[in-house]
């Protein structure tokens, strides 16, 4: 007989999206979502899309560009109904989340955007911030949009690379810049 979880019902399945939405550290695909909701053995696939569709109608949650964050409303709900789920419940949210909330925080700090151009060049925008304020902000012109998607990847790869290097460039001695001109 397969293991019987917490979530027996609609409700049920609700107060887990709420609480999970609401830890999130930033809006979440739908795949991180069932990942997450995972950790209780009464989930199912069709059941969260069903009641996530049911949740973004109703205004609790939100949905765009392919990910759903949690409004005012769906806050004040999960806040007011957490303690209806059960002490182990809450503890495996919470551990899947720490990943998640690592990845998500990550993927807000450090930015690169694509612009094409009418003449088939592109423009990179790149971003690395430290959390609460820019470190940088960075416009390069590329030769094509698959250059600038290869620079792309290099810097999320290792943001601080490109940071200490521009760093170390700027704080040359004067007598330095001389010399390579």
């Amino acid at each position: 007989m397969p293991p019987i979880g917490f979530i027996q019902d609609d409700l049920d399945l609700k107060l887990l999206i709420l609480y999970i939405m609401d830890r999130a550290a930033g809006p979440i695909t739908f795949l991180q979502l069932f990942e997450l909701a995972l950790c209780d053995a009464g989930v199912d696939y069709f059941s969260l899309n069903q009641a996530v569709n049911h949740m973004v109608a109703t205004g609790q949650l939100t949905f765009e560009e392919d990910r759903y964050a949690i409004t005012d409303k769906g806050r004040r709900n999960s806040r007011i109904c957490e303690s209806s789920l059960p002490p182990s419940v809450r503890w495996h949210c919470d551990q899947n989340l720490i990943q998640v909330n690592d990845a998500l925080r990550r993927e807000a700090q450090v930015r690169a955007q694509i612009l094409d151009k009418e003449d088939g060049t592109a423009t990179l925008c790149l971003t690395l911030e430290d959390g609460s304020s820019p470190l940088f902000h960075l416009a390069l012109l590329s030769s094509s949009r698959e250059q600038a998607e290869r620079w792309g990847q290099v810097f999320q790869a290792d943001p601080s690379a490109l940071y200490l290097s521009i760093i170390k460039l700027l704080d040359q001695p004067k007598e330095d810049h001389h010399e390579t001109q």
